[in-house]
């Protein structure tokens, strides 16, 4: 088999609202896209209107290529489903970054199946995952999910988790 020189970068984000992820997501998307990533939506609530509220409201150099971006629901959390939408998304593109937002289940039930696609996919060099996790339908130890990503996105941009979380040590459960 074939081995892919790939670098995977896994975040995660908290957020209490849609309007509060909206708010942290288009000033950082507005940087992805200048660095010419393409940009793929997994999402578990539609945010078509908040972005586009947003956008109409801030100054992004970016905005028709934020507004481009497919902010629907997806409404398949099948493999094979979601391996036809990521294919297609990543067709001829090096570097993509993923969006995931919902529950905890919804992003668990998505993230394995992105990682089911990355071993199969050969094509994408840079892979970054975002999972945003719905604070207010959050009932796990917030250090098991720190745990499975290797930074933070907040309102700032991407942070090291410790930058964020202060004491916070792999495993050690945050109080």
């Amino acid at each position: 088999m074939e081995k892919v020189n790939r670098k995977t970068t896994k975040l995660c984000s908290f957020y209490v609202s849609d309007w509060h992820l909206v708010t942290m997501l288009l000033p950082y998307l507005n940087e992805e896209i200048n660095k010419e990533n393409k940009i793929v939506t997994l999402l578990e609530t539609n945010i078509k209107e908040k972005v586009e509220t947003l956008v109409k409201k801030l100054n992004l150099k970016n905005s028709e290529q934020i507004l481009d971006i497919n902010w629907n629901i997806v409404k398949t959390k099948k493999y094979l489903e979601l391996k036809n939408i990521l294919n297609d998304e990543s067709r001829g593109e090096k570097s993509i970054t993923i969006i995931v937002n919902g529950t905890k289940k919804f992003i668990d039930n998505i993230s394995k199946n992105i990682e089911r696609w990355t071993k199969q996919n050969k094509n994408v060099e840079n892979i970054k995952i975002i999972n945003c996790y719905e604070i207010t339908e959050f009932n796990y130890n917030i250090t098991e999910i720190l745990d499975e990503h290797d930074k933070i996105l907040n309102t700032s941009g991407e942070r090291e988790k410790q930058d964020v979380f202060e004491g916070y040590e792999k495993g050690t459960k945050i109080v």
